[in-house]
């Protein structure tokens, strides 16, 4: 199957999206420890990501709270079960890796919990950055934690958004 990529550039800097050409598969950052690039044997094309790119773009610009695109998820049934999880969180709102194990009715899991939501394949799409700590602490983000703390105060409305023009 072919793998198609682009890069879009955004508030948080150069974003790769990846996937077949009809869903997303990937979204990775430029820096932090979810950094990607793209695969030699990956095409670039950047029309599979338009409306990926316009939804980002609204996000980014405080226009759009919630991400309709199709996505393809790759990962075990638990991982999955968080990635879906995730989605439920409302935009500017955040919850534990406790209260997120619980809604996946596994209320001890919460290290199982922290370890899928680490390999979440799509963040910002699927909002992983609204996890923190139950002490209200901002914890581990792939994108970097500055990254993540960028996204919750865009969110909250703390920060003016800031748009982008490639």
């Amino acid at each position: 199957m072919t793998m198609f990529y682009h890069y879009h550039t955004t508030s948080i800097g150069e974003l790769l999206l990846a996937g077949n050409g009809s869903h997303l598969s990937l979204l990775g950052f430029p820096s932090g420890k979810m950094q990607r690039r793209h695969e030699s044997d990956w095409t670039k094309d950047g029309s599979p990501f338009v409306e990926a790119c316009v939804q980002l773009d609204a996000y980014f610009s405080g226009e759009l709270k919630e991400f309709d695109l199709q996505l393809m998820l790759k990962g075990t049934a638990f991982q999955e079960s968080v990635w879906h999880a995730l989605a439920e969180i409302p935009y500017g709102e955040t919850w534990s890796y406790g209260q997120l194990a619980a809604n996946i009715g596994k209320p001890k899991a919460s290290r199982a919990v922290g370890a899928a939501n680490g390999v979440n394949p799509i963040p910002v799409i699927i909002p992983c950055h609204r996890v923190i700590g139950a002490s209200g602490k901002l914890t581990g983000f792939g994108g970097g934690i500055e990254t993540k703390q960028f996204l919750l105060e865009l969110e909250s409305g703390q920060i003016a958004p800031r748009l982008n023009f490639a």
